[in-house]
């Protein structure tokens, strides 16, 4: 991946050491750590660790910082699902509550799964959100994401069960 991808009024580069507590902030925040999944990277040594995943292998795992106005504005994360059918799994996407309603989580996804797709040429990105985050079932949707369906009470968060709702884009849809 080249140093900063970039975008219009914001740029997303590999996240590094330093970002972890920025990281693990933006994961415990009280508007964000509600929608985020249970076993999300949280604690400090295991985001050092997903960093330097990243780094050694940067084509299959991906630690990511959004930077808009000169500061860190989120995160987002990939992993390799299946090589050989070339599926990436998209998740931690995080966006500081401050930079909401300007678009940046919307242009900032569209752009990592451009660079998925086109430049790592991975065929498929999925992910799976929890029913409960309409925010996040929007934003997938506008994003491009089809529905594929739904995983009946398959999480046990906040005490009780919830759906996750799967979402995939191929590189068809991206190319349309």
């Amino acid at each position: 991946m080249t140093d900063v991808l970039a975008g219009e009024g914001f740029g997303i580069r590999r996240a590094r050491p330093e970002d972890v507590a920025f990281w693990a902030g933006l994961a415990g925040h009280e508007e964000v750590e509600p929608f985020m999944a249970a076993v999300s990277e949280r604690d400090e040594e295991e985001l050092l660790e997903a960093i330097r995943l990243s780094d050694d292998q940067p084509a299959h795992h991906g630690r990511f910082v959004v930077e808009a106005d000169g500061e860190r504005a989120g995160v987002m994360a990939f992993d390799v699902e299946n090589r050989r059918s070339r599926i990436v799994y998209l998740h931690a996407i995080m966006l500081e509550p401050r930079f909401r309603g300007r678009g940046l989580a919307m242009a900032a996804t569209r752009l990592l799964v451009r660079h998925l797709v086109f430049e790592l040429d991975y065929h498929r990105v999925q992910l799976e959100v929890y029913a409960f985050n309409e925010r996040a079932l929007r934003h997938f949707e506008r994003a491009g994401f089809v529905r594929e369906g739904v995983r009946r009470k398959a999480y046990r968060r906040h005490g009780e069960w919830v759906d996750g709702i799967n979402y995939g884009i191929v590189r068809e849809d991206l190319e349309a």
